[in-house]
């Protein structure tokens, strides 16, 4: 009995040692990732703010190319956005707001890991544009969420590169 008990106490002591280091990860999760592309930023900026134009440098159709998209909204500006089905989730992404030739800021909605922003930033450069590709998200404080938080960069950044190397791709 008290070796039950012992094993017992050190379990619930090793859980509670691991919860208390989940809450020490950062609640505010950011990816990101940039590449040159060799396209001026006003065309960049054009072609990722319209819905059909996203489609062409998707990193997630890359992924998956069975994924399941459905446009909605005007075909570009802010409001325009489209719903997604796939292997890694389904959701919504939404331009929600827009600084011209410069930034888009979508709204994104997983259905089985909650809201994030993504930001795509153009930078005029000597040979193109530097495009960069953020991601910001709240982790809460649910512990296995902060868990995930801490492997975002591995999952979300390889998607983030990818559709860099796509833009580029059609760019040029």
């Amino acid at each position: 009995m008290n070796k039950i008990f012992l094993i017992s106490g050190g379990v619930a002591a090793l859980i509670a040692l691991l919860a208390l280091l989940a809450f020490a990860l950062p609640r505010q999760v950011h990816v990101e990732r940039r590449a040159l592309v060799a396209a001026p930023a006003s065309a960049l900026y054009t072609l990722a703010i319209s819905n059909r134009g996203y489609q062409r440098f998707n990193p997630f159709k890359t992924a998956d190319p069975s994924l399941d998209i459905k446009l909605f909204g005007p075909a570009s500006g802010v409001g325009s956005g489209f719903r997604f089905e796939g292997g890694d989730g389904n959701g919504t992404q939404t331009v929600a707001r827009l600084e011209r030739d410069r930034s888009i800021e979508f709204a994104v909605e997983m259905d089985d890991y909650g809201p994030s922003t993504q930001t795509l930033s153009f930078e005029p450069t000597e040979g193109g544009t530097m495009v960069t590709w953020a991601m910001d998200k709240d982790m809460g404080n649910n512990p296995i969420g902060r868990v995930f938080g801490a492997l975002m960069d591995s999952m979300v950044g390889k998607h983030f590169a990818q559709g860099l190397e796509n833009l580029g791709s059609i760019s040029s």
